[in-house]
Order: C-alpha cells, then structure tokens, then sequence
C-alpha cells in the first residue's frame, strides 16, 4: 500500500511542476527569430545585449479565459494535493478519496478546456503577431498533464484507504 501512496504522490507532484512550468514559463506560440508569448507577457530576444524583452499580451478576452483556467487548474490540483494528505490522515480505515478525486477530476478540465480554447482560438489571440510559427512547449505541456490530472482523478475515486 505505502508503494502505490508513494507513487500517486509522485503523479500528482508530476502534474503540479508540469501545470507549473506550463503556466508560467514563456513558450505557448514561438514565431522565428527567438520570439516567444506566453499566458503573461509576450517576449522577444534582443540580440544587442543578449536579453529578453517582454511587453504584457493582448487585453484578448480568449486569452483571458485561458489564463483563468490555467491559474484555477493549478489552484484545484494544489487542493487536491492538500486534500489527499488531509484524507490520508483523518480518514477512517477503508474510506474513499472522493474529495480529492473530484477536485483532480475538475483540474483536469480546467487544463483541457484552457487549452482548447487556446487551440481553437489561436488566430485571435495571435492576431497582432505576424503570420507563421507554432505552439510551443509549454501548450504541449498543458495537453500532458490533461490526461494525468484525468488518470490521477480516477485513482484516486477507486482508492481506498487501508492499514
């Protein structure tokens, strides 16, 4: 039992640093030439002094739907984590984790749907931008940690806790 507690605890850290870095780093639409924009501030490489330089996105309000869902994914799965090791504590013997389940299961669609709407709506958000490039790393990181937080829910709904 302690081996599967240890290796949902290690799933749900995964699906933390990767909400994490998908949230916050700088790689959600990369055009040529090094530049980069994210959930926060869109970023372009300086090659005369070897820095970055950031301006604030678009007042799009896609994109502001997308960095609700990110942030609140991330808020849902930080409680779920608390959740689970409140439950694992407190909880009778042959109990359900259903809070922390449910709470995992909204991450999940929170993750899936700002990402959708990022997908489907890329043009717009991206409309002052010049034509051309792709979604970056930390897209794809958002669409991994979707089915994760997804499997982690069911897990958890289906763990029982035991001696």
């Amino acid at each position: 039992m302690s081996l599967l507690l240890l290796v949902v605890s290690a799933l749900h850290i995964l699906i933390l640093i990767l909400l994490f870095v998908a949230t916050l780093d700088k790689s959600w639409w990369t055009l040529p030439g090094k530049e980069s924009l994210n959930l926060w501030y869109d970023c372009t490489w300086n090659n005369d002094n070897k820095t970055w330089a950031c301006s604030n996105v678009s007042e799009n309000g896609w994109l502001k739907a997308v960095q609700v869902l990110m942030v609140l994914s991330l808020i849902l799965c930080c409680l779920s984590f608390i959740l689970f090791m409140f439950q694992l504590y407190t909880m009778r013997r042959g109990g359900l984790f259903y809070a922390t389940g449910l709470c995992q299961l909204c991450t999940s669609v929170a993750v899936f749907t700002g990402a959708l709407i990022y997908a489907i709506h890329a043009e717009e958000i991206l409309a002052e931008r010049p034509a051309g490039g792709s979604f970056g790393y930390c897209f794809a990181l958002a669409w991994v940690a979707f089915p994760l937080a997804l499997a982690s829910g069911v897990i958890y709904i289906h763990l029982r806790k035991r001696e």
